[in-house]
């Protein structure tokens, strides 16, 4: 029979793999690597094992929006998708194979900074009927997924990721400080938020 103390155990590692633990293991969050994970999953609604098990394949994490972008837009599995990529593709041979072309990548910042400035700079010198030609490498890629993604999840602007950016943070680094700036933000404004109170309600007793 299974001892009463190993029986609790048992119960506690089932009952924590769940949406919140399927990385057992790993460690500690401390770059606010996870974090990354569960907003990539949020935000193109893919369960956070199948955002863990891309990574185990060898994608990085700054590649991970790439691949759920690309799946979600094309309605084809994340696995296809990383199967092209490991076997050699540029993002932008498995954006063209599935139909796709450089426009699916633009986003609209006048003006753009490093890093976006240069990638961006090829719109603007090509008519928009011309984008198709539009030769992405692959960070240029990277970097405006990561920019959509980051900007429409938290609702900040693309110039404001474009500047936490341009300072030298890593995407994750930018999901956590986003995440933890606009706790702060709620924390504060329902400290100021004064409390409700009762009306004073009309004395009971003989009039």
């Amino acid at each position: 029979m299974i001892s009463t103390a190993l029986a609790f155990w048992l119960v506690g590692i089932f009952a924590g793999n769940t949406h919140g633990d399927v990385n057992i293991g790993l460690k500690a969050d401390e770059d606010g690597i996870r974090e990354f994970h569960l907003a990539i999953g949020d935000f193109y609604k893919a369960p956070e094992n199948e955002v863990i098990a891309v990574r185990k394949r060898g994608i990085d994490d700054d590649e991970l929006p790439v691949v759920f972008f690309l799946a979600a837009r094309s309605g084809i599995s994340s696995k296809a998708i990383i199967d092209l990529r490991l076997g050699g593709k540029s993002w932008l041979d498995i954006s063209l194979h599935y139909g796709f072309g450089p426009e699916i990548y633009y986003i609209d910042v006048p003006d753009a900074g490093p890093p976006y400035g240069k990638a961006l700079g090829h719109y603007k010198k090509k008519h928009k009927s011309e984008w198709h030609k539009i030769k992405l490498l692959d960070v240029d890629i990277v970097n405006l997924v990561n920019l959509k993604f980051l900007s429409k999840h938290h609702g900040y602007t693309p110039r404001e990721i474009i500047k936490m950016r341009a300072a030298g943070e890593s995407f994750h680094k930018i999901n956590r400080r986003v995440k933890k700036s606009k706790a702060a933000k709620k924390n504060k404004a329902a400290r100021k938020k004064p409390a409700k109170t009762k009306p004073p309600g009309k004395r009971k007793g003989k009039e």
